[in-house]
């Protein structure tokens, strides 16, 4: 059998697909993960945690929602619809966010998990895929017209730690795996200024009074801030946005997007604002808590003891380095995107930019060497050509329909041209005052 894609890992975007593509008959698709079973960052779904946008960026629900793999439907089979009409909330807990994609993907029959991609080769029909059984070895071959890579990523650890090489050192991806640890630690310090680091905090400072042990929060940027999330800001997350930022120079890409962090980076202000109550909470009558909060401060090498990690640190605005030791450090500082292996082989055929990244069209489709009908279609891993908006979960139906409508040659989805209120780029003026 020939499928029309096959998809490379099963994230919330490429599960996303595989549940739009269920009706949509006349393609036959395939995805394939090398985890036994769909998991989203297990290792920080903290109870009292929530995603950071709004439940109706399930899998589908933006350009269908009507779907029975809607966010709704499932609470419908859980019977909980009246539970969350009444929680009245549009953030959802993310263990719940979890669970949800897992039901998604246990309802697919076109979702194998178990199964690593070992290699992906030109084909006459398209694309040869070798998939590899995680258990048995077994060795598979599936053709392909098509392929769609869900780009992974990986915890990212400093280049410092690598002298520190040690279990009490570790990514926050793993904390719920070492929390025990944590707990039973004389002192525990958080590395980052993101959500997670403070989510990693504010568990940590939840159960310091029963504990006893030192906590303490570094980050190198300017201090704790809050994520943008007026609005207006948050528009920046749409279809409208992406198109107007696909259309800029390259060049001019690159200097906008870092300047861009306040818009998915930074902290939510509801859990600034209870880490700042629990403080508050526990100062009164003149208590005082093991607690040290340093903004404006790198940890530039980490030395294994004895006893414990040796943080050599400097407050880069005063110019002062210091020594700080604690059992247990917890680098909360984020994630990078990793090019598969087995695309290895297809490099040659696909354009690069001059800082080695490919090239994409965009409908979210590899630019290739030479002009073929079989396409390279990428999730996640366009945030250079289309903006900060590639790996928010609030994208990805739309892009997942995108792609879709171009693998059935139809418009299988109608998508709006205009999804927000105000205008990026001055385009609609000159058009309307050239009209009149």
């Amino acid at each position: 059998m020939i499928y029309d894609v096959i998809g490379v890992g099963l994230g919330p975007f490429n599960l996303g697909m595989a549940a739009l593509l269920e009706d949509v008959k006349d393609v036959d698709a395939l995805f394939f993960d090398q985890k036994p079973q769909f998991n989203w960052h297990e290792g920080l779904l903290m109870e009292g945690t929530t995603l950071q946008v709004p439940f109706l960026a399930d899998a589908v629900s933006m350009v269908n929602p009507i779907s029975k793999y809607s966010f709704l439907n499932y609470l419908h089979h859980q019977k909980r619809l009246y539970h969350f009409y009444f929680l009245e909330s549009f953030h959802i807990p993310r263990r719940e966010y979890n669970h949800y994609l897992q039901w998604v993907a246990e309802e697919l029959e076109s979702c194998r998990f178990g199964k690593r991609v070992a290699d992906v080769l030109q084909h006459a029909e398209g694309y040869e895929v070798l998939v590899e059984d995680v258990l048995t070895g077994e060795m598979e071959r599936f053709t392909a017209r098509h392929v769609v890579l869900g780009m992974g990523s990986a915890p990212n650890i400093p280049d410092w730690s690598a002298k520190g090489k040690s279990e009490s050192f570790f990514h926050s991806a793993q904390f719920l795996h070492k929390k025990k640890e944590c707990l039973n630690a004389d002192a525990v310090t958080v590395i980052g200024s993101g959500q997670s680091a403070a989510e990693i905090f504010l568990e940590m400072l939840k159960e310091q009074n029963e504990q006893g042990y030192q906590l303490n929060w570094l980050t190198r940027t300017d201090g704790f801030f809050p994520m943008e999330y007026s609005k207006l800001g948050l528009e920046h997350f749409s279809p409208d946005y992406t198109e107007y930022f696909y259309r800029l120079p390259q060049a001019l890409k690159d200097t906008v997007v870092p300047k861009q962090d306040s818009l998915y980076k930074g902290i939510s202000a509801d859990t600034i604002a209870e880490i700042y109550d629990l403080l508050y909470e526990r100062t009164i009558a003149g208590q005082r808590p093991d607690v040290h909060l340093l903004a404006k401060t790198a940890v530039i090498d980490i030395e294994i003891t004895c006893s414990d990690l040796n943080l050599q640190c400097h407050q880069w605005e005063q110019g002062e380095a210091f020594n700080l030791h604690s059992d247990i450090v917890i680098a909360a500082t984020g994630y990078k995107t990793v090019w598969p292996s087995a695309f290895e082989n297809l490099s040659n055929l696909m354009k690069w930019d001059s800082s080695n990244r490919p090239v994409i069209s965009k409908d979210y489709e590899i630019e290739l060497q030479e002009k073929r009908e079989n396409k390279i279609f990428i999730q996640n891993g366009e945030m250079h050509t289309h903006g900060v908006g590639a790996p928010d979960l609030g994208l990805g139906a739309y892009r997942n329909a995108k792609i879709i409508n171009q693998l059935a040659h139809r418009k299988v989805f109608d998508l709006p041209e205009k999804n927000v209120f105000q205008h990026f780029g001055a385009g609609h003026l000159v058009r309307s005052k050239q009209t009149v």
